[in-house]
């Protein structure tokens, strides 16, 4: 008889670049406080509106005003109720100010940030979430009028009980994921003493920007590669560092590891220092494909001397 297995709400995401990433999902208990701090908020903003305008025609004596702020008052209900959390998450990295609050943000199911398109999706199928909704009289109130209803969201519990991801019927359609946020992430390594790792970076082009995904892959790698051998570096990293070497017009014999630790120096070490390291004479050392031809440069220090290039 097959045991169950246990209940467990990591998930494991395979970015583009073939590194996998465990991403705690937030559960209908983390995601509820979320959504109720933005319904207070859009209330209130919508109420503050109103006011404001009662206030302005108040002021300005016109007679004629009330009718428009009953229809401004609908529009800006319709306008807010809907479009709120899609312009957050859209332009806030994943977040409204609930979940901003909470410490939750919403990303694709490929582990990257979301799309206007995506946002847009799973929160105008947020209505649909809400069924089946219930009359107020159920709860005792039996004069209130049918029209006041209150939703019961079973549809949204239900779905997020029975799916991987602990999507709603939204996120399955928009193909994204509510996650807990990492708020706290130390680099973990300050200082890098390999001197061939200043030299290589100093050739990696200076427009180049990482993604969010990739800063967190090389962040990973060199917190690791301590524990691995040099042969097990260079298979992880050579997955990674082929498009690269690709598109810096590096040879291709340069070791994935080293260029791996270069990109992780450029990204977030050589900026912070603002000092220009001492290359020593590996500043004649060129790892560019057009230079090929030329001599190898190894170390000149006390260290063992060792290529640049990759064992063959």
């Amino acid at each position: 008889m097959s045991v169950p297995a246990a209940l467990d709400t990591t998930i494991a995401v395979v970015t583009p670049e073939n590194i996998a990433f465990n991403y705690q999902l937030a559960g209908p208990f983390r995601r509820l406080p979320a959504y109720l701090i933005d319904v207070a908020i859009r209330w209130l903003i919508i109420i503050g509106v109103v006011v404001l305008m009662l206030i302005t025609g108040a002021i300005l004596d016109l007679q004629f005003f009330g009718p428009f702020i009953g229809a401004g008052a609908l529009i800006l209900n319709f306008v807010v109720s809907w479009f709120y959390g899609a312009t957050l998450e859209t332009y806030f990295n994943g977040r409204t100010v609930g979940k901003w609050a909470t410490g939750i943000r919403v990303i694709d199911i490929e582990g990257r940030p979301i799309t206007g398109k995506r946002a847009l999706i799973r929160n105008l199928l947020r209505i649909a979430d809400f069924l089946p909704v219930a009359p107020l009289s159920s709860l005792g109130a039996e004069d209130a009028p049918p029209a006041f209803i209150i939703p019961t969201a079973m549809v949204c519990l239900l779905s997020m009980i029975f799916t991987r991801r602990m999507q709603r019927l939204g996120d399955l359609a928009a193909g994204t994921m509510v996650i807990v946020d990492e708020r706290s992430w130390r680099l973990p390594i300050a200082k890098v003493d390999d001197p061939r790792v200043p030299a290589l970076a100093s050739f990696i082009p200076a427009d180049y920007r990482v993604s969010r995904s990739m800063a967190k892959a090389l962040a990973i790698y060199a917190e690791r590669r301590h524990y691995l051998t040099p042969a097990r570096r260079r298979e992880v990293a050579k997955h990674l560092t082929i498009p690269l070497i690709e598109r810096f017009e590096f040879r291709n014999d340069i070791d994935p590891d080293l260029l791996m630790y270069s990109l992780y120096y450029k990204t977030f070490l050589a900026d912070a220092s603002g000092e220009l390291p001492d290359l020593g004479n590996l500043a004649d050392f060129s790892p560019l494909a057009k230079d090929a031809n030329k001599p190898t440069q190894v170390l000149a220090s006390n260290q063992p001397s060792t290529p640049m290039r990759a064992p063959s």
